[in-house]
């Protein structure tokens, strides 16, 4: 007691009150960041609650305005689910804008000190026809949210299907096409390293306003574990995007990425969704069977849609000939080879397209 007492004499009464005021600040101080740090994002999808990490969030070039907050509070609607994850369309209430938010479930990433790598790599690319990745949000407990710019015209699957008039005119099926391959070029060389897509489909184009093409997900696969990696390709697989020679994810190639180039081309000019039937032994094309069936029965008219021709041979932009269609329709062949030594790289597929429109 003596002690005590003597303890604050020295101390005296203001420094009492600093020395208080000091451990409360400190104990709302931790409290908060305990509370911060437990906040989770589909909190459902972890099991484990020992598992206690540091949340971060990594903003790149357009991202500047995110906030943690923004993020995990935004009003989401879903509008793509898989094995590996869940995509949403969502509004950003601070800035009243709406992003795609990407979450990737814990359990089938890489571990999130190997993510870091590959997020520095994927968010610095920036190209006209690429979604770019606006920022990455790594949970507590390794979860993943990519954030990205949000299209209002939706994906080129869509665009195809529903048969809106802008689908029939051969300026706008060159103008994707050569937007895809133009942000292919970019991947397979003009990076210092190249990057595989390893899941281009129809579904992963994205369109603006005016209908120009912006591909996304290129990459996903590489924050992905083996076995989640390989559940996206078999995704790919049925639904007619998976290049013959492709057996595992990781053998994914520039040549693969061709492949699904040439069954997107396909898909513009017949105006049909791809169904992966394998053909039988004696059969020389590895393709969709309506495409397969009209190559093989030599019914090429059986590829684009009856529209695309109208009576005066012009659409609303450009001349329209059999021949250019006949041409498109070989490079689309040639880019579907079974054999990946055949296919032409992403360099001579723009070549051809523009040697199509002159």
């Amino acid at each position: 007691m003596k002690i005590a007492h003597l303890l604050i004499l020295v101390l005296g009464p203001s420094s009492m009150a600093f020395l208080a005021f000091f451990l409360a600040y400190f104990f709302f101080y931790r409290k908060r960041v305990t509370t911060h740090v437990s906040k989770d994002i589909e909190s459902s999808e972890h099991k484990n609650e020992d598992i206690v990490q540091k949340e971060d969030l990594i903003i790149f070039q357009g991202g500047e305005n995110l906030t943690i907050c923004d993020i995990l509070d935004a009003p989401g609607e879903v509008i793509g689910k898989s094995n590996y994850g869940t995509l949403y369309k969502a509004l950003l209430q601070r800035s009243n804008s709406v992003r795609l938010l990407r979450f990737l479930r814990p359990v089938c990433t890489i571990r999130p000190e190997e993510l870091d790598d590959m997020v520095l790599l994927l968010g610095a690319i920036r190209h006209p026809n690429l979604v770019p990745l606006l920022g990455f949000y790594i949970g507590p407990r390794g979860e993943g949210l990519l954030v990205h710019p949000f299209y209002r015209r939706g994906n080129l699957a869509d665009f195809v299907r529903d048969g809106n008039g802008e689908c029939y005119k051969w300026s706008t099926i060159h103008s994707i096409s050569m937007g895809i391959a133009k942000a292919l070029e970019y991947l397979h060389t003009k990076l210092q390293k190249p990057i595989i897509h390893g899941n281009l489909k129809s579904k992963n184009i994205l369109l603006d306003r005016n209908y120009q093409p912006f591909i996304s997900d290129f990459g996903l696969y590489l924050f992905l574990n083996p076995a989640a990696a390989q559940e996206m390709l078999e995704a790919s697989a049925a639904h007619g995007y998976k290049a013959p020679e492709l057996i595992k994810m990781r053998d994914a190639s520039e040549e693969t990425d061709i492949y699904s180039l040439g069954i997107i081309l396909l898909q513009l000019l017949s105006g049909k969704e791809p169904i992966n039937e394998h053909p039988t032994p004696d059969e020389d094309f590895y393709l969709p069977n309506f495409m397969r069936n009209a190559v093989l029965g030599h019914r090429i008219a059986d590829l684009y849609h009856p529209a695309i021709l109208i009576s005066n041979g012009r659409d609303d932009q450009i001349m329209v000939t059999e021949e250019c269609i006949l041409k498109f329709f070989q490079l689309a062949m040639a880019c579907c080879s079974p054999s990946p030594s055949l296919r032409p790289n992403i360099k001579q597929v723009i070549w051809r397209l523009e040697e199509i429109m002159k």
